[in-house]
């Protein structure tokens, strides 16, 4: 089992930045790929970025290139989402999930149901 707890949400002005945590005691969390997704009051959850067991890979959505960063550091059972130039339409429960079912898959991507282990979520909401 996998418990996946985020942290770091809060509220911040347009153009701020805030750095995401999405941390576990599972010791074999660092075999497994991990991506961010959010979802918005009254829209699906969309996938962020995602990222490989051992970091090498990573993948983001057009919509946050450039700003976001996902890295991760094993030995402390961590990923982190650094997100940069926030916009108001970043303004999200943020969600980190766990893809258990096939360990050191070093391709990774945004599909939502690759990922079986998900944490309750961080709220983020940028101001305009």
């Amino acid at each position: 089992q996998v418990q996946l707890v985020e942290s770091g949400g809060g509220l911040v002005q347009a153009g701020g930045s805030l750095r995401l945590s999405c941390a576990t005691s599972g010791r074999t969390f660092s075999y497994y790929a991990v991506g961010w997704f959010r979802q918005a009051p009254g829209k699906e959850r969309e996938f962020v970025a995602a990222i490989s067991w051992s970091g090498t890979s990573t993948y983001y959505a057009d919509s946050v290139k450039g700003r976001f960063t996902i890295s991760r550091d094993n030995a402390k059972n961590t990923v982190y989402l650094e997100m940069n130039s926030l916009k108001p339409e970043d303004t999200a429960v943020y969600y980190c999930a766990a893809d258990s079912l096939r360990p050191f898959r070093t391709a990774v991507a945004g599909v939502t149901s690759d990922y079986n282990y998900w944490g309750q979520g961080t709220q983020v909401t940028v101001s305009s």
